[in-house]
């Protein structure tokens, strides 16, 4: 008989800030741009159009409390946008491009910050330069993928988590843990020569070696401590158009109540569908998202206000910058 795996149990403490859920605002980054609210005690949350490089770059020092993302994965999605990450031709070059994204994000951490970063693995393409539809994924088509990197084979597992963890080791994060996300709803694979694949990874990263983390906040069956794999399923999004790396809002919470309390601000800076903003702003916490792509910038507004969240059009900022990308 198969044992179950581990589920979530949440345990708050203290007052519900389920209900207070923050405005925020919409805005697109300038070549001046003012993000000095987001670090003010009280301040904005915000879903920022532009490149994650360049906004985080603007950003003060020491405003977030946590990162919680899902960046894209090497040769797994062609976005269409200018200056997105995952066609390198190179996966090392994909891996220094990502830890340059994190050096800002450490930047803009507090001391007692952390990065809950969430990445998946591929395998090399055997010189194939082409992905075929899928019928259960539209977006897994592709007209143009990497080759095979130096040193790895066809058929190859690329090991891209593990090679950014080291990476990101390398440049001065605190590696704190590996999480096992299992997805027992996992996508059927048509290959008959390896397992399934049904996991992702979710790494905790901290900015110093004290760090905020509520082992209380969130604990596994039984009021056990939480372990390190988590038996969660996929949650599709209609409106993401088979984007297959939407992570659950079930995946995000954990992170968001372990690593911060009601008011902090919470960043993803590959905001997607906005599924970190959501869960942080249920959670009463401040969100700071930013998305290349206006569409999904445009997806993460809309959901969030089908939500229940408020948009501020204070000095007509929101309206002018959905003018401009919308």
């Amino acid at each position: 008989m198969p044992v179950p795996g581990p589920t979530l149990c949440t345990v708050t403490h203290g007052p519900s800030s389920q209900s207070i859920r923050p405005r925020f605002v919409v805005w697109k980054h300038s070549e001046e741009p003012d993000y000095a609210d987001l670090a003010k005690p009280g301040g904005r949350s915000a879903l920022v159009l532009g490149d994650a490089r360049a906004v985080m770059a603007a950003l003060p020092p020491g405003c977030v409390q946590t990162v919680v993302t899902s960046p894209p994965y090497w040769s797994l999605r062609d976005y269409g946008t200018e200056g997105q990450l995952g066609l390198e031709d190179s996966v090392y070059e994909f891996i220094d491009a990502l830890a340059d994204v994190f050096e800002q994000a450490r930047r803009v951490l507090r001391d007692d910050g952390t990065l809950w970063l969430n990445i998946g693995d591929s395998y090399t393409s055997g010189g194939r330069t082409w992905r075929a539809p899928d019928k259960k994924n539209r977006a897994r088509a592709m007209s143009v993928r990497p080759p095979t990197p130096d040193g790895l084979k066809p058929k190859d597992l690329i090991g891209v988590p593990w090679r950014l963890a080291f990476a990101l080791q390398e440049r001065g994060w605190y590696l704190r843990s590996d999480i096992i996300w299992n997805k027992p709803n996992c996508q059927p694979e048509s290959v008959t020569d390896r397992p399934t694949r049904s996991h992702e990874y979710v790494f905790l990263f901290s900015r110093s070696e004290r760090y905020k983390y509520d082992v209380q906040a969130v604990q596994g069956p039984n009021e056990r401590r939480l372990r390190t794999v988590w038996d969660l399923k996929t949650q599709a999004y209609p409106e993401a158009n088979g984007h297959f790396a939407t992570f659950p809002p079930a995946l995000v919470d954990p992170c968001v109540r372990i690593a911060t309390d009601p008011g902090d601000l919470v960043l993803d800076p590959f905001a997607g569908s906005g599924t970190t903003s959501l869960s942080a702003g249920k959670l009463g916490r401040r969100f700071a998202g930013i998305e290349l792509h206006s569409d999904y910038l445009e997806m993460a507004r809309n959901r969030l206000l089908r939500s229940g969240f408020a948009e501020s059009t204070e000095d007509g900022a929101a309206d002018g910058n959905r003018a401009a990308y919308g």
